[in-house]
């Protein structure tokens, strides 16, 4: 019987979907708190259609869910947003896309599905056999049958069964992409030849060797260029911020403070008689949840405890002063190999007649396991495996510390009653249930007032423009950065969890300087130098970089009217070079030695068949100069074959076809995130 419990380990707890709905609820219900009655924010567009904020909490949530909680950092919260978008774009663009072009799942094809006819990764991930990791239908009858009284359930059904849905109508699309795809001759021409290796000789005219007084490249030229390639210079709009960062560290004092601190609780620590009541009572200490094996310690902390001692205060990571203390000890099998049953903890009846009957002389106790437990290890006779006995929890260690060989032991934790076997222990060892204190190095009240004072001032004085910023930065001696950031940006560069940064710059104007900016321990204080929302990089921005590109490319036409010649003698002779030579040159490579990285000069090196060796290629424009290659012997790699590239290129051929299709259209879809402003 496919249980919830088991339901949830396997769909990422997508149950808890259901309490985020009600979650949800109550939350629109505060529109008014909120800030947003009657007018639900936009958080976006998707073909310029509005995604509005109701729309995306209700879709994070249910990602967050699947993802496994709320307490997300940084970038867990970016992926989740990610998967957010993913999922209305989905619903919006891929589902009306497919059912549009007639790539519907009909109900036949369900039906193959839910009987294993058709292969679905959503299905086999949640009824799988346990045993062979196969999909098993009967795991799939069996909570069909269970959810026919179950509202929550059958939501949970309902859920499987559309991603289910949409995986199938994806892969008949990706079909239908991958099938136009074709590995040509070119292709396979290229693929081949990445196994040769190519010997000759070559002559470089390096670019270096041409003065720059000796081109001129004017600005109609730069000009007609941009317009030329503009769409190289797409770019994200962007605000130029500078900031100071003022972080809040410990002093020299502070860590004095703080070892002097560790020292004292050392002290107390060590002379209590009642260890738990002082970890009740000191916010620094805890007690320790399993029994650490007493050899897996340091040696310095083993042998203090060993003696009866407290161990510490130790500095560790130069972050934390450590102590430990020992609770109890337990001379205990290292390891456990165990066999279990596990009912619900409502079927205290059962539980009993299964312990009684396990401590039969002779009883099947795998027997038992494969009809009566709900765990997923009942299909292999209850059979955990070796456990080592520092990863129990308190309650099953308490139970199975005297456990032996063929002992049955009931425990009774959380919602499950389990019934254990034990298969075999390991080598007796000492272990300790330890009692510890930890006191993290950190800034005193004292100085982050100090921080926060200075941090205060200096956005005060920094209050107007651009230039008085950069006046108070240089009278406090503080050193700004500078960095650009994206509007749909989550962090600014090189500063951490600073979302408020970003939201502050995404609202300011050129010349604001924003108030105190609190991040964890630490305070920005920033000012906006410029705002750039165009598509495209403007000509000022790139118009070096296209000078340069220009300029490359008229020395090498000044080279090439030097470089003539029938053979590489006569183009040395001509162009005042020299002929040298490479080998061990290989197609799927990037680097020549002697040559260096020159890309264009391997490919044109790669174009050269083993019958066709000796003549002079035609010269070649690489990143650092022109070059004049003659190919003299190519080892072709034996084990290359047509047929077999012919099946890699294929494969290739049709991954990238369907890869791409999708991003056409989910670039196509247009989709505007502001996300940042609420997310």
């Amino acid at each position: 019987m496919l249980s919830l419990n088991t339901l949830r380990a396997k769909f990422g707890v997508l149950l808890s979907v259901i309490i985020g709905g009600a979650l949800l609820a109550f939350i629109l219900s505060l529109k008014t708190e909120m800030g947003f009655s009657g007018n639900d924010p936009e958080v976006g567009e998707v073909n310029g259609k509005e995604v509005t904020y109701t729309e995306f909490l209700a879709a994070y949530e249910d990602v967050k869910t699947q993802m496994g909680g709320d307490n997300f950092d940084y970038n867990q919260a970016s992926q989740a947003i990610a998967m957010t978008w993913q999922s209305i774009l989905t619903d919006r663009v891929l589902v009306p896309g497919f059912e549009g072009l007639g790539l519907v799942v009909s109900p036949a094809e369900r039906k193959a599905m839910l009987q294993g006819e058709l292969a679905s990764g959503v299905l086999s991930s949640v009824f799988a056999d346990p045993r062979t990791g196969i999909y098993d239908m009967s795991a799939l009858t069996s909570f069909l049958a269970q959810a026919e009284g179950n509202i929550e359930m059958q939501r949970v059904w309902n859920l499987i069964d559309k991603q289910a849905r949409i995986e199938r109508a994806m892969n008949k699309y990706n079909d239908l992409v991958s099938g136009g795809a074709y590995a040509n001759a070119l292709v396979l021409n290229k693929g081949i030849a990445a196994g040769n290796t190519y010997k000759g000789s070559f002559v470089a005219c390096k670019y270096s060797t041409v003065a720059d007084s000796l081109v001129t490249v004017t600005d109609r030229e730069v000009k007609n260029y941009y317009k030329a390639h503009k769409s190289q210079y797409k770019q994200t709009p962007y605000r130029t911020i500078n900031y100071v960062h003022f972080e809040v560290e410990p002093t020299e004092g502070d860590e004095k403070a703080v070892e002097a601190a560790a020292k004292t609780k050392t002290n107390h620590f060590a002379a209590v008689k009642d260890v738990k009541n002082f970890v009740r009572e000191e916010a620094h200490a805890t007690m320790g949840s399993t029994y650490v094996a007493a050899n897996t310690l340091p040696t310095d902390e083993a042998k203090a405890l060993r003696a009866g001692k407290v161990f510490g205060p130790e500095l560790r990571n130069d972050d934390e002063w450590y102590a430990s203390r020992v609770v109890e000890t337990r001379n205990v099998p290292d390891s456990l190999e165990l066999q279990h049953i596990v009912v619900s903890y409502m079927d205290t009846n059962l539980a009993d007649s299964l312990y009684t009957a396990a401590r039969q002389k002779g009883a099947d106790f795998a027997a038992l396991a494969s009809q009566y437990s709900i765990a997923e290890t009942a299909a292999e006779g209850g059979v955990i495996g070796k456990v080592a006995y520092s990863t129990l929890a308190p309650e099953f260690a308490d139970a199975l510390a005297n456990a032996k060989k063929g002992s049955v032991v009931k425990v009774t934790f959380g919602n499950a009653i389990q019934i254990f076997k034990v298969l075999g222990t390991g080598a007796v060892t000492r272990h300790y249930r330890l009692a510890v204190l930890s006191l993290p190095v950190e800034a005193s009240q004292e100085t982050k007032r100090a921080v926060h004072k200075e941090a205060s001032l200096f956005a005060v004085n920094a209050k107007g423009s651009v230039e008085k910023f950069e006046e108070a930065a240089k009278t406090g001696s503080v050193l700004p950065s500078t960095m650009n950031v994206n509007y749909d940006s989550r962090n600014v560069p090189g500063l951490a969890n600073s979302l408020e940064v970003v939201r502050w710059a995404n609202d300011a104007k050129v010349g604001d300087v924003s108030d105190l900016i609190k991040l964890d321990d630490s305070y920005v204080v920033a000012v906006v130098k410029a705002i750039d929302e165009s598509e495209y990089k403007s000509l000022d921005k790139v118009s070096q970089q296209i000078k340069s590109t220009l300029l490359r490319q008229k020395k090498a036409a000044i080279l090439k009217e030097k470089m003539q010649g029938a053979t590489l003698e006569e183009i040395a002779a001509n162009a005042g070079s020299k002929v040298e030579s490479f080998a061990d040159a290989k197609g799927s490579s990037y680097y020549v030695k002697g040559i260096g990285v020159e890309p264009r000069v391997l490919g044109a090196m790669a174009s050269v068949a083993a019958d066709a060796t000796g003549a002079v290629l035609p010269l070649i424009e690489g990143n650092s100069g022109v070059y004049a290659v003659v190919v003299d012997e190519v080892a072709v790699d034996a084990a290359q074959t047509v047929e077999l590239e012919r099946v890699k290129a294929q494969a290739e051929a049709e991954a990238m076809a369907s890869r791409r299709a999708l991003w056409a259209v989910q670039d196509q879809a247009n989709v505007v995130d502001n996300t940042v402003k609420f997310f």
